[in-house]
């Protein structure tokens, strides 16, 4: 059990990593929004100053005070342009290569693109005077970065980008604009808004931080889903997925009772041999998803297909304390659905079904990064001996005396085939068949 212990405390390694990745794309692929965002913004400021500068020229002469402030807009906006294609170069970059972006840049990022509307304002402030620019539009495009920076799913982030904006707004503002015309002090109207733009990034940060962990509970969720689908294999119904989700079932070593049952297409290679791959593709897929269905409809699982055949197991990972009932029910079931199959088709399949019962150990094999949930044990080997009895006496469907004990009055049709010599045990068994 120590083993399997070992192997459960790496599988939770190999899961966590998992998850921080997958959360370290989700927000990296947020990010590229918010700058995809920012650079259709800066876009369309440079497409209304274009606009404004074709269509009223005089617009701009008041604004600007010439031409000069304008072609220094221009300037900034183009720079803040590449400067953002360059960050979202950047991301693919490190998305490409499961990489998440260095903190510092992050912030150092979210400085210089918050700066962008401080730089102007100061520009318009030369150019138009203090009280006109710090009253124009300007300061409301701090709510731009503001409310996009929420794509950052950082609380920390959005909040350094509101103090960001109030602490620039606030200290030009200040330095320009200390007093007005009448010589009242402006600074209580100054700090007012500037806390109103502080608050509003910490609102904003609180909003991405919701998002972070909503997007890290979906990541969770998916994760685990994922992990069992490893686990248990991709047949495992969607029931049993959200079963042992829920049930919280642990996948390490444990000793299990299960109803183990292998199933075989009796004769599938010589009929392959006259038919094209496609045909025999089809053949068995149509086959195995009866079979499958069959079996999720009586709580078992696939636990590995086997060619022309699989391996089949009730009462694990989920337990069942009438696995051997579920089992036989579902071999019978199998009997009935290929013999309706056969009736409809040119190539009619025989299957051959052995069901033990007995103690296994069922846990994860294989290496950290890729496990596969199965069970070991005599339990095991003894359902495959039974399959293949199954050609020497003409049937398709064979139970143990275990299974036979544990079916009481359902198993009043089993017929006592006697003790039978089977291959890899000393001493004969006895067997019995199912019609």
């Amino acid at each position: 059990m120590a083993k399997f212990a070992s192997r459960k405390t790496r599988q939770h390694a190999v899961l966590s990593e998992d998850f921080e990745r997958e959360l370290t794309r989700e927000v990296l692929r947020t990010e590229l929004l918010r700058v995809r965002a920012l650079i259709m913004t800066g876009c369309v400021m440079i497409v209304l100053l274009t606009a404004t500068f074709v269509i009223d020229p005089a617009i701009v002469n008041r604004i600007w005070r010439g031409t000069e402030g304008v072609v220094h807009e221009y300037a900034l906006l183009a720079g803040f342009l590449l400067f953002e294609v360059w960050v979202h170069s950047q991301i693919r970059r490190n998305l490409k290569l499961d990489r998440d972006l260095p903190v510092i840049r992050r912030y150092v990022g979210a400085f210089i693109e918050t700066s962008l509307p401080t730089l102007i304002l100061i520009l318009q402030i030369r150019s138009m005077g203090a009280s006109q620019a710090l009253g124009f539009v300007l300061p409301l495009v701090y709510f731009i970065f503001i409310i996009l920076s929420t794509l950052r799913l950082d609380f920390w982030l959005s909040t350094f980008t509101g103090f960001v904006a109030a602490a620039e707004l606030l200290a030009v503002a200040l330095y320009y604009n200390s007093a007005s015309d009448t010589g009242e002090p402006l600074i209580y109207f100054h700090a007012v808004r500037s806390t109103v733009i502080l608050v509003c990034g910490v609102l904003a940060g609180a909003v991405g931080a919701q998002l972070r962990r909503q997007f890290a509970a979906s990541i969770a969720a998916a994760t685990a889903r994922d992990r069992v689908t490893n686990l248990f294999g991709q047949h495992v119904s969607p029931q049993v997925v959200e079963r042992l989700m829920t049930a919280g079932t642990s996948a390490s070593g444990d000793l299990r009772r299960v109803a183990v049952m292998f199933v075989d297409f009796r004769g599938f290679t010589a009929g392959a041999q006259t038919r094209t791959p496609q045909e025999v593709v089809d053949r068995l897929d149509g086959a195995f998803a009866v079979l499958v269905d069959i079996l999720d409809r009586h709580g078992g699982i696939v636990n590995k297909f086997l060619g022309d055949g699989f391996l089949a197991l009730f009462g694990a990972p989920l337990e069942a304390s009438d696995a051997a009932h579920r089992a036989v029910a579902a071999g019978r079931e199998m009997l009935a659905a290929m013999d309706r199959i056969n009736a409809q088709t040119s190539w009619p399949l025989r299957i051959g079904i052995g069901i033990h019962f007995g103690e296994v150990v069922a846990g994860n094999i294989g290496s950290p990064r890729r496990k596969e949930y199965t069970v070991i044990g005599d339990t095991v080997n003894f359902a495959s001996r039974l399959e293949a009895l199954n050609k020497d006496f003409g049937s398709q469907l064979l139970i143990s005396a275990s299974v036979r004990e544990a079916l009481g009055d359902d198993g009043d049709d089993a017929v006592a085939l006697g003790e039978v010599e089977v291959r890899g045990y000393e001493r004969p068994v006895a067997v019995f068949q199912l019609g």
